[in-house]
């Protein structure tokens, strides 16, 4: 008999079993506590509810640590392509050379959107933000794929969408971008691969071939490879809760999508390549921001730092770190912003502040430097991190459906307003 959790509660005592995962993390199993005490447990931001046992990724914050499917993430980030990556979350092993050439022939095979979707793109303003966008297309995908709507889906019926999704979410991506700066869309080619035909799409034109630097594309592959998945964060659990009601996997991953464009999670390194900007726009004065972000009377916060689970130092951040210099060094680009962030890290990293609160840079830091050295606005950051993120989307959708007891997500809630009361009629009230 394994471990067992005791809870007393108005003086009876209830016995809960204690689950252990494969790299000895503990969790009680409170399924049935509603039902054994008429309790629920209370825990704003899920911060301590295991919703799922999973085994696509294993992160331990404390000691930095992140592994896709047991693998380290330095590994795959110095030796495998994006595209191996997606197969071994969504499988669950790296592909051998065959399987990956199939595997990469069919993202060349389905990178084209139908035709009547370039309309859609008509229908938006120029100004509209590119994670609208790709969400609402994202969704619309599924209106050209009535098999989407069975709940018994084939295996090969699995594996053409999101084949589909991976594939034509870069396509959808560099369209959005195209229609921002009113240039025409440029059609994926058969001859290149995953992230070069995704440059090409996004900053070729009628009047100039996009020529793919190696650097580039291995800057991008390395971003793309550091964000494919990251367990069971806010647009990943949105992706599970809402395909838990058994909705396809486009619906599912346009929510996720959603989640993923908040400030807080997607959208933050938007938001520290805009504090960058910031600071630089003020002379650059490293010292007296990190005052500001140290006086709890101000509003200034240091972006790009702290995370909900590593109390360490991202191990993400390191590699992009490393990759942003010799991304810059090799394009000849001196960019101040490298400059700031580096001061910034090195300022935050002796201060006490700081490290007694276990604030690190996290993988938002350097990534938008990354991002601009190539050429992608800053508002097309989340973007970028979406398109990764697909394959760890499709890797906990796929799993979650696969579970033999899948139950529709449904939290509970303590409610804290009105009891019971009459209904005033208009003439009474006050």
């Amino acid at each position: 008999m394994g471990d067992i959790a005791k809870i007393i509660l108005n003086g009876n005592e209830y016995e809960f079993p204690v689950l252990t995962g494969t790299e000895q993390e503990k969790a009680i199993d409170m399924r049935t506590l509603r039902l054994k005490t008429g309790y629920i447990a209370f825990d704003p931001g899920y911060a301590n509810v295991g919703s799922c046992q999973s085994a696509i990724t294993f992160i331990d914050g404390d000691k930095g640590i992140l592994r896709y499917r047991g693998i380290p993430i330095e590994q795959l980030a110095e030796h495998a392509s994006f595209v191996e990556v997606a197969y071994l979350l969504i499988y669950g092993e790296l592909p051998n050379e065959k399987e990956l050439n199939k595997w990469s022939a069919e993202f060349t095979e389905h990178s084209m959107i139908h035709e009547d979707m370039k309309n859609f793109f008509d229908g938006y303003p120029a100004g509209g933000h590119p994670m609208g966008i790709l969400s609402a297309m994202v969704c619309s995908l599924s209106a050209y794929y009535p098999e989407l709507e069975r709940v018994e889906l084939t295996s090969m019926d699995f594996r053409r969408i999101s084949v589909e999704l991976i594939s034509k979410v870069r396509t959808i991506a560099a369209f959005s971008y195209k229609k921002k700066i009113g240039e025409p869309f440029v059609y994926p080619r058969s001859d290149l691969k995953y992230i070069p035909n995704f440059l090409n799409m996004m900053f070729s034109s009628p009047n100039r071939v996009y020529e793919v630097q190696d650097c580039v594309a291995n800057a991008l592959r390395t971003l793309f490879v550091l964000h494919a998945d990251h367990e069971q964060n806010c647009g990943t659990s949105s992706v599970r809760m809402v395909g838990s009601s058994l909705a396809n996997l486009y619906a599912s991953v346009s929510a996720g999508i959603c989640a993923l464009w908040g400030p807080l999670h997607g959208g933050a390194n938007q938001r520290v390549t805009e504090m960058l900007q910031s600071i630089q726009q003020s002379g650059g004065d490293v010292a007296h921001f990190i005052t500001q972000v140290k006086d709890r009377k101000n509003n200034t916060k240091l972006m790009g730092f702290g995370h909900r689970v590593y109390k360490n130092y991202d191990p993400r951040a390191k590699i992009i770190k490393q990759r942003t210099d010799v991304l810059l060094n090799k394009l000849g680009i001196h960019d101040p912003l490298l400059e700031i962030a580096l001061k910034l890290e090195e300022a935050a990293l002796k201060d006490s502040f700081f490290v007694e609160r276990k604030l690190y840079p996290n993988v938002d830091f350097y990534s938008g430097i990354i991002y601009r050295a190539i050429g992608i606005p800053v508002d097309m950051a989340p973007v970028m991190f979406a398109m990764a993120r697909m394959a760890g989307w499709i890797a906990h959708w796929k799993e979650m459906r696969d579970e033999a007891d899948l139950r529709i997500s449904r939290p509970r809630q303590v409610y804290v307003g009105h009891q019971q009361r009459d209904f005033i009629p208009m003439e009474k009230r006050g």
